[in-house]
C-alpha cells in the first residue's frame, strides 16, 4: 500500500492574501528531496484569497494545489486538517513538510493523528535512505546535545521545519508549472470553532520565528520594566524580542516571546541573550542560531558554552550603553 504514495508536498502559509516567506523556504527543502526521489514537488495553498500563486512555481514548485473558500478567511484548525486529510487521501504524497510556526505546529500534529502516521517536529535537516526511499528526519535532541535521526515507517512521512533554516531558491520567472484549483463540498468547511478577534503583538516588528535578529532577556534584567531596552534595541535592529520561561512565568512578558522547549524554537542570524544563564531547555530553542552574543555577570553561565561572543557584566550596566550606541550608529550611517 505504501507504494501508492508518491511526491513531495509543502504547506504554504498565507497571511492577508500574501504568501509568507516560510513558504518559499519550504520549497527549497522540498526541492532537494523531490530531486533525490525523482518525483514532483507540490505546494498546497488553503485560503480565502491569495496573491501571486505563480510565485510558488517560480520558487521551485512543479504543481500548486489551491483550495479557495470564503470560509477560509481565518485559520480554523479543524477545517484545515479535514481539507488536508481529504487531499492526502486523493493524491497520496509520500512526504509532507510544513514550517514549525504556530500554524504549522497546530496543524501537523492534528493531521498526523487523522492519517494515523508519524510526525517529527522542528527538523533542521533531511536525508533520503537510498534502499528504502524513506525520509530521514534530523533534529536536535536531549537539550540540543545530540542530533537525532528519525525514520517514519508509515506514509505519508511528515515533518515540520524550523523557519530560517534554509534560504529560498533563486526566483525563476520563466519557470513553468501547473496550478490546480481543488473544489470540495461545503460540508468540509464547517468548523467547531467561532472566530472572536485577532490581536496583533505590537511589541515586535515581526513574528519571533521569522526574525533575523532576536534580542532575548532573562531574570538578569531584574524587573519587567527593563524589557523596554530590549524592545528599543530590537526595533533598531529590525528584529524581535525573546524571553526565557522564567520571566514569562513571572508575567514580565507575554508567552508569545518565550524561546525554548516549551516555547518557540528559533534560528535567527543573530541571537543576543541578555541576563540569561542558559538552562538546557532554553538552549534547545536557540542553539542553532547562526551567531550568538551572550551578556551575563556569571562567567560560568552555561549560555557562554554556545556563544560566539560572551560579555561578562551586569546586563543593566551595558543595556543603556548598547541602546545608545546602536542609535548613534544609525545616525552616523
Amino acid at each position: 500500500m505504501n507504494q501508492e504514495y508518491k511526491g513531495v508536498w509543502t504547506i504554504a502559509e498565507i497571511s492577508d492574501g500574501k504568501i509568507e516567506t516560510v513558504s518559499y523556504e519550504l520549497l527549497s527543502w522540498g526541492k532537494d528531496l523531490a530531486t533525490k526521489l525523482n518525483v514532483e514537488l507540490s505546494s498546497v495553498v488553503i485560503s480565502n484569497k491569495v496573491e501571486n500563486l505563480d510565485s510558488l512555481i517560480q520558487y521551485g514548485a512543479d504543481n500548486v494545489y489551491y483550495v479557495e473558500n470564503k470560509k477560509l478567511e481565518h485559520f480554523y484548525p479543524d477545517v484545515h486538517t479535514n481539507i488536508l486529510k481529504k487531499m492526502v487521501e486523493d493524491f497520496k504524497p509520500e512526504i509532507i513538510l510544513a514550517s514549525a510556526t504556530t500554524r504549522g505546529r497546530t496543524l501537523m500534529p492534528a493531521l498526523a493523528a487523522k492519517l494515523n502516521t508519524g510526525l517529527t517536529a522542528d527538523c533542521t535537516d533531511f536525508e533520503i535512505e537510498e534502499k528504502t526511499r524513506s525520509l530521514i528526519q534530523i533534529r536536535p535532541a536531549i537539550g540540543g546535545n545530540v542530533m537525532a535521526k528519525i525514520k517514519t515507517i508509515t506514509k505519508p512521512q511528515m515533518a515540520t521545519v524550523r523557519p530560517k533554516s534554509k534560504l529560498p531558491l533563486a526566483k525563476d520567472e520563466n519557470r513553468k508549472g501547473k496550478i490546480t484549483k481543488i473544489e470540495y463540498d461545503e460540508e468540509l468547511f464547517r468548523s467547531k470553532y467561532r472566530w472572536i478577534e485577532f490581536k496583533k503583538d505590537e511589541s515586535s516588528i515581526q513574528p519571533l520565528q521569522q526574525a533575523d535578529v532576536i534580542v532575548s532577556g532573562g531574570k538578569g534584567l531584574k524587573k519587567p520594566e527593563n524589557f523596554k531596552y530590549l524592545q528599543n534595541i530590537s526595533k533598531k535592529l529590525k528584529g524581535a524580542v525573546g524571553a526565557t520561561r522564567a520571566v514569562v512565568d513571572m508575567g514580565w512578558i507575554d508567552y508569545s516571546h518565550q524561546v525554548g522547549l516549551s516555547g518557540k524554537t528559533v534560528s535567527p542570524k543573530l541571537y543576543i541573550a541578555i541576563g540569561i544563564s542558559g538552562a538546557v531547555q532554553h538552549l534547545a530553542g536557540m542553539s542553532s542560531s547562526k551567531y550568538i552574543i551572550a551578556i551575563n555577570k556569571d562567567p560560568e553561565a552555561p549560555i557562554f558554552k554556545v556563544s560566539d561572543l560572551g560579555i561578562v557584566c551586569d546586563a543593566l550596566d551595558i543595556l543603556p550603553l548598547l541602546e545608545k550606541e546602536i542609535k548613534s550608529g544609525d545616525q552616523n550611517e
